[in-house]
């Protein structure tokens, strides 16, 4: 066999065993295609981009950098006139105190004695907020110490403070002792935190004896309140001047949440520090419905207190204005689960309590009016108020407190749930 014939015949044999191999091995089935979750906002995004930028402001003496965004790009009301607006006395500053939960709360009934035909009257939240701190002290010696201790709670607590110790004229009990023309808690609450403290590590649980040394601690710092207070003549206790002339109906005042760890349209705990006292009061609904019952309960002449975190780049003090700027998250992608996200991850925290006062409506966005006693709101523009965008009140209000009638078509879902 010449040498050519050969290399035929080889290359043939080379072939034809690897069609044999080939056909011999299992036969490769083809992956189902991947089925793609396709994410689309609206037809087209069209919308300025918010750029992230230092600034420089100086409190106390001392300068401190802070993210924020240039506020100069962002289309807004141009003034407090420009609202719809509820009835509401002036913003009243808390000062260096962290009781924005009855400044905002106690607005908000003073707002509803207005619409339920009572009047102005101008509440002391002082009042409160002293029934507060022995009602905290009382439950700390109660659980043995293991109970939160801190400044803040929530606006059902003003409620339920009314409830047990009345109310009183913001003329009746300032809180502030002779001389003395603003609120300062730092001292007031370094002395009631360290006396429990004390407590704890004593052991020491006479709930009489401790209570009533906390009564002394506030007694020196914010006077005692009245026992009892002259009204149009007539003396009267703080539960009889409730009772028989603000006759708020405290029972029929809600608070409302949006959060995936509780059931939809059931009630239960709102899962903050602030809720010291663990309320499980909160009626729970999907992201959409408590957006709309805010708009709607504005609307029809009912303010609201918000719950929420104030700590973000997206809202300025200087500038009177709160949005989620589009390099935390486009305004279109605001939804139930990026809302849960930053609860879960605790970059929405409850920080701040304000009140909602009146509407707007400018381009494509609704703004709220927000009646706020923190120092930042008085710094701005505005003194005392603030405008919140649509998209951060979506994304950064936690909860919110109203009259039922407002959400009565709202609550009706949990009555029909529970037949």
């Amino acid at each position: 066999m010449n040498k050519k014939l050969y290399r035929l015949v080889f290359s043939f044999l080379i072939v034809f065993s690897l069609l044999w191999l080939s056909a011999c091995q299992p036969q490769k089935q083809e992956a189902p295609p991947v089925q793609k979750t396709v994410l689309q906002i609206g037809q087209q995004e069209v919308q300025t981009l918010d750029e992230a930028i230092y600034k420089t402001r100086e409190f106390n003496g001392r300068k401190r950098e802070y993210l924020s965004i240039d506020f100069s790009t962002v289309s807004h009301p141009a003034a407090i006139t420009d609202f719809q607006q509820i009835f509401h006395l002036p913003p009243v500053r808390q000062y260096r105190t962290g009781t924005c939960w009855c400044f905002a709360t106690t607005s908000f009934l003073e707002s509803e004695l207005k619409r339920l035909g009572q009047g102005e009257i101008k509440l002391s939240e002082m009042y409160t907020v002293y029934w507060q701190y022995v009602e905290k002290a009382r439950r700390f010696i109660r659980e043995k110490g293991n109970s939160f201790l801190g400044e803040g709670s929530e606006s059902n607590a003003v409620t339920t403070m009314m409830k047990q110790y009345g109310a009183v004229p913001a003329s009746a009990y300032t809180g502030l002792l002779p001389g003395q023309t603003e609120h300062d808690h730092g001292k007031l609450f370094q002395e009631i935190e360290n006396y429990l403290d004390f407590c704890k590590k004593n052991e020491y649980w006479d709930e009489e004896k401790a209570v009533n040394y906390v009564k002394l601690i506030l007694n020196k710092y914010l006077g005692e309140p009245p026992a009892t207070v002259e009204i149009n003549g007539q003396e009267m206790t703080p539960k009889e001047y409730l009772g028989q002339v603000l006759q708020l109906p405290l029972d029929d005042y809600v608070c409302l949440m949006s959060f995936k760890y509780v059931p939809f349209y059931t009630k239960g705990e709102y899962k903050a520090p602030d809720n010291w006292w663990h309320s499980q009061d909160y009626y729970n609904v999907p992201l959409d419905e408590f957006y709309q019952a805010i708009v709607n309960s504005l609307e029809k002449g009912y303010s609201v207190v918000f719950g929420g975190d104030v700590s973000e780049p997206g809202i300025s003090g200087d500038q009177g204005l709160a949005i989620v700027p589009t390099f935390d998250l486009l305004p279109a992608l605001v939804n139930q689960d990026s809302r849960e996200f930053r609860f879960y991850n605790q970059t929405s925290t409850d920080d701040h309590a304000i009140h909602a006062v009146g509407l707007a409506r400018q381009g494509d966005h609704t703004w709220f009016l927000i009646k706020d006693s923190g120092a930042g709101a008085h710094r701005g523009p505005y003194k005392g108020y603030e405008f919140f965008r649509d998209d951060f009140v979506r994304l950064k209000m936690l909860t919110f407190m109203v009259h039922k009638d407002a959400v009565i078509d709202l609550l009706a879902k949990f009555e029909a749930r529970t037949k």
